[in-house]
């Protein structure tokens, strides 16, 4: 029986979804399959940090060695998984390669700026070598303030200024002013300067600590925002010519049999509204046995309540998520308050029917029909969205294939990483004005 056959009177296998780090647990259900089309597999790999010699270090599409241009203690991670050709933009010759140093948090932490930085790292860009600087990885006290500090030694001690762009990932609250001061030493240094900013709520915090974030983002030649708010609100502060408007890039799934799942994934809390979606779940659920709720993700403020055919599994590896998604029909994410969060465009690319909230930068990514927009502490909203995704097979599969389509054209790497690297390029170019 396919998903898009099945009624509401035969009940399923129900699938374990309980996952440590080694990733999501796939115990069979009854065979419950609809066609996902033809998409690649990719290989995910952990992010490695690797200390080579300041010498050299290995192009990752050539396996050579060339000048890093950094000094030996500066983390550095090459590009381990190759991406899409990015024509017609053609790479540079080995010597000429450029440097993209980015600051901020990557590895296997939780957020979407961490993906986003991962996403980043194992790429393969036309012109730039990468290289990380961690000063942050979700620890705290005398840890976190020693990768602050040694970060700030790594940014001290960056060589060939010409060729390097940093990139400085900054969120609100702490980040703008750990971050931000490492941006503003490199600039006082004279590279190349990048604020990416990530926040969901950049505009609001702008207001706050207008002064923090005038002098961050004056530090910065480009800016990089998710949303149109955020660029507004950035052009407060600097002219509207720096600030570019780049969406985020997710990686490609996997073809898996589809199963009627609705996954939510995220901070389990009041901001991302798991209490509107329990309410409404604990509604549905009688009516459409078949169907299971999964909420993945850290408990932040919102316990973790006995559901009728749901499941609360915790904080998901990344990896294990993905699978997740591969596997699920229905993406649902209520959030009060969000910029451009990476589930979402991740749901697409594994061809989830979405259902979300009118935040951020949510209304702009589900355009045309792309997916269900419903107001944020809706509940009847929301219920009545999710019915209509559970019970009308045709229409959500539309949904599904409109949200694949729009993350190919959009926010797939060979979309949105060439316009990443043009920005670089136009750091560069500003740093080059500037300094003569």
């Amino acid at each position: 029986m396919s998903l898009a056959e099945a009624g509401d009177t035969e009940p399923i296998g129900t699938v374990s979804n309980h996952v440590g780090t080694g990733g999501a647990g796939e115990a069979a259900a009854e065979p419950v399959v609809s066609n996902l089309g033809d998409t690649e597999s990719i290989e995910t790999e952990p992010i490695a940090i690797l200390h080579p010699s300041a010498a050299a270090v290995p192009d990752s599409r050539t396996g050579s060695r060339t000048d890093s241009g950094t000094d030996s203690g500066t983390e550095i991670h090459p590009g381990t998984v190759p991406g899409p050709t990015l024509a017609p933009v053609a790479s540079a010759a080995q010597s000429e390669r450029l440097l993209a140093v980015h600051v901020g948090r990557s590895g296997e932490v939780a957020g979407g700026m961490s993906q986003v930085v991962n996403g980043y790292l194992a790429h393969s860009f036309a012109d730039f070598d990468l290289r990380m600087i961690a000063s942050r990885n979700g620890s705290g006290g005398v840890r976190a303030a020693g990768l602050a500090a040694s970060a700030f030694w790594k940014v001290l001690r960056l060589a060939r200024p010409e060729r390097t762009v940093v990139i400085a990932h900054l969120s609100q609250g702490g980040s703008f002013a750990r971050e931000g001061a490492l941006l503003a030493l490199a600039h006082a240094r004279g590279f190349a300067t990048v604020a990416q900013l990530h926040g969901s709520s950049f505009a609001d915090f702008a207001v706050k600590r207008p002064g923090l974030v005038g002098r961050v983002l004056r530090a910065a030649d480009v800016v990089l925002t998710l949303s149109a708010e955020s660029q507004a609100a950035a052009a407060e502060f600097v002219p509207l010519e720096r600030v570019v408007l780049v969406p985020n890039a997710v990686a490609d799934g996997v073809r898996r049999e589809i199963e009627p799942l609705v996954v939510f994934g995220g901070a389990v809390s009041t901001r991302k509204g798991v209490d509107v979606l329990v309410a409404v779940w604990q509604r549905l659920a009688p009516q459409h046995p078949l169907w299971k709720l999964v909420i993945a993700g850290p408990i932040v403020d919102q316990p973790a309540v006995p559901l009728t055919r749901g499941e609360f599994v915790g904080a998901l590896s990344h990896e294990a998520l993905m699978k997740l998604l591969e596997r699920s029909a229905i993406a649902v994410l209520p959030s009060r308050d969000e910029a451009m969060p990476m589930f979402i465009l991740e749901a697409m690319a594994r061809r989830n029917c979405v259902v979300a909230t009118r935040v951020g930068g949510v209304p702009a990514v589900l355009a045309n029909g792309v997916g269900m927009i419903v107001e944020p502490g809706d509940a009847d909203s929301l219920e009545a969205a999710l019915r209509h995704a559970i019970t009308d097979a045709a229409w959500r599969a539309k949904k599904a294939d409109l949200a694949r389509s729009a993350f190919e054209t959009t926010y797939s790497a060979a979309a949105v990483f060439p316009l990443v690297e043009r920005s670089w390029k136009a750091a560069l170019d500003r740093r080059a004005d500037r300094v003569l």
